[in-house]
């Protein structure tokens, strides 16, 4: 199961990164999220973990395997059978920024239930990004 989006953002990439790490945030400006809690201090990088809470899915906790900082990140997150791969890409486009959420479901368990909740990821998805566009366009006195 693959769900993807691309969104323009007129904001340059910065302020799109900026919102897009500030992962504890995600519940004001995305209703895919109802709770998301690092489980760990200092920069947002290679092997930061956050638990997230979202409506009709189980908790769980995400792993951030690769970090291109100001431009992308990628968090694994699974069990036996199952693993999600989550991909935040911002770039540089002209008036500001395009993004591009992708994310991906593996394995055995991962293949069944990425066909029964295909509606609801690709709803969450999007969700997201149009969350993102919104937050990142606020001026940043009031994000």
């Amino acid at each position: 199961m693959h769900a993807s989006v691309t969104i323009d953002i007129d904001v340059p990439p910065e302020r799109v990164w900026a919102v897009m790490v500030d992962v504890e945030a995600w519940p004001q400006w995305t209703a895919s999220v109802s709770e998301a809690k690092r489980l760990d201090t200092g920069h947002f990088d290679v092997g930061s973990r956050v638990r997230l809470r979202q409506p009709r899915l189980p908790v769980a906790v995400w792993t951030v395997e690769e970090v291109e900082p100001g431009r992308s990140f990628t968090w694994t997150s699974g069990l036996p059978g199952f693993r999600s791969t989550g991909r935040h890409l911002v770039e540089r486009r002209r008036g500001g920024s395009r993004v591009t959420l992708e994310l991906e479901q593996r394995g055995v368990v991962g293949e069944l239930v990425g066909r029964w909740m295909a509606g609801l990821v690709d709803r969450y998805v999007n969700l997201e990004a149009v969350g993102l566009k919104r937050r990142s366009e606020e001026p940043p006195a009031a994000a």
